[in-house]
């Protein structure tokens, strides 16, 4: 076994506690955003393309107000942005980082049509 496998890892290589609080508190405020399921549901659903206000209302089953209110929170957070075209708003996903846990989510809680069937 080579020698620097058992040396511990240079101080300089590790994140810094300041850059860890940092990291978690980011981490945290993304998971806050998640954890809400309308906004989960909009956002797998927008994992999948862009939509429409009137499309997402339609596939998701929210009202107009609530579907307004959850969309409201991701583009304050900053996870989805809007294009106007006409008198429809369109939404999509921004957010690597969101995009990236819908991902594990998905893979994790979102059973293949296979596993459905069995």
């Amino acid at each position: 076994m080579p020698a620097d496998i058992l040396t511990p890892a240079q101080p300089s290589a590790a994140p810094s506690f300041v850059q860890l609080q940092a990291a978690a508190l980011q981490a945290s405020s993304l998971l806050k955003v998640l954890s809400h399921p309308d906004r989960l549901l909009l956002l797998c659903q927008l994992s999948q393309g862009e939509y429409c206000v009137s499309e997402l209302e339609a596939l998701i089953g929210l009202g107009q107000p609530s579907l307004s209110q959850q969309l409201g929170v991701l583009r304050q957070e900053g996870l989805v942005e809007t294009r106007r075209a006409g008198k429809q708003i369109y939404y999509r996903i921004v957010s690597e980082d969101a995009l990236a846990v819908l991902q594990v989510l998905y893979q994790r809680f979102c059973p293949d049509d296979q596993e459905m069937q069995t």
